[in-house]
């Protein structure tokens, strides 16, 4: 369906709400306030699926960049006019200082629940880009709080998002500040989103919610999907560690877990593994092995998890390197 831009604009409004789109209009004159209201009118029943493909124009075209007026470069030759161009770096440079700050910071502490009903109604592309700007593993925790039919969504916008006009983000913060009583006012265009973030909040989730998004992204986006994982760490990637890397990981790993997580897994890891231990180590593990008999995939799945979750933590605190797969060689 084909539609002209006053009615995008309108229909935009519509997806803003009510408190949003007030603060919207209010920057109207008269007559373009007249206009808008007369198309909000005329909207009987509006399309989800179209109103989702406007909302979705406007985000893209808010991430190209900053557009005229205003900004750095206005508020410079507005200064240097004003007060010359010594006093207007001076300035600048402490305005600069006193405005920067992260955006969303406001959420950084909040438990991932709530930050999950404080998203509850607005927008994939919204929650895409609240979760880009949130630690890696409080991301995690929200995206896992999501709805399931929500999660793949946001998690495609997050690994296609590159950047986030200022104007955008202060709006958004804006909103949920009121909501959360809290205060920020982003000021810098700062690269958020893509396919690492994702990989990274996908890294902390639970298995059954990286099984969810995985699945969700490749029904989306196979070849995104396919990128993702090549990223991710998984169990059979133990095989990319060093031995003394293996060995620390080793340490921190009941054996239990460990025969668990072996069950299925190919000769490769298993070597890799094996000699790795002393051989009294190594004759308990393969008796462990033995003795456990045919368990439960879910089971193999939650012990390689928890075996990753190790290696993961080992590679943050800089214990290890983790090498993927077609990677350069580390030169000593």
């Amino acid at each position: 369906m084909s539609i002209t831009g006053r009615q995008k604009a309108a229909l935009l409004l519509v997806q803003l709400g009510k408190e949003r789109a007030a603060r919207v209009m209010s920057k109207l004159d008269v007559a373009e306030m007249e206009e808008l209201t007369a198309e909000i009118l005329r909207f009987e029943r509006i399309d989800q699926s179209l109103a989702d493909e406007v909302v979705d124009e406007f985000y893209a075209a808010a991430e190209i960049g900053p557009g005229v007026g205003g900004g750095l470069g206005f508020a410079q030759q507005l200064l240097e006019a004003s007060v010359g161009k010594e006093q207007a770096a001076g300035m600048i440079e402490r305005l600069q200082a006193s405005l920067a700050g992260h955006s969303f910071d406001f959420l950084q502490q909040a438990d991932a629940r709530q930050v999950v009903s404080l998203l509850d109604g607005e927008h994939p592309q919204t929650m895409a880009l609240v979760l880009a700007h949130l630690r890696p593993d409080h991301a995690s925790a929200i995206l896992a709080g999501l709805p399931e039919d929500l999660r793949a969504d946001v998690a495609h916008r997050i690994a296609l998002m590159e950047r986030a006009s200022p104007d955008v983000v202060a709006v958004v913060t804006e909103s949920l500040q009121r909501k959360a009583s809290a205060v920020l006012a982003p000021r810098e265009l700062a690269a958020v989103g893509g396919v690492q973030p994702l990989v990274e909040i996908i890294n902390r989730a639970d298995p059954a919610t990286e099984k969810s998004i995985l699945e969700g992204l490749a029904a989306r986006d196979e070849a995104l999907a396919d990128q993702v994982r090549a990223l991710m760490f998984v169990f059979g990637d133990v095989v990319l560690l060093e031995d003394r890397a293996v060995q620390l990981v080793l340490r921190q790993v009941e054996t239990g877990s460990l025969a668990q997580a072996l069950k299925g897994s190919g000769p490769d890891v298993r070597d890799k593994i094996l000699r790795n231990m002393s051989e009294r180590a190594r004759e308990n593990l393969v008796e462990e092995i033995d003795l456990l008999g045919p368990i439960r995939l879910s089971q193999v799945e939650e012990a390689r998890a928890e075996i990753v979750q190790v290696i993961r933590g080992l590679e943050e605190s800089g214990q290890i390197v983790v090498r993927r797969e077609g990677e350069d060689e580390l030169v000593a």
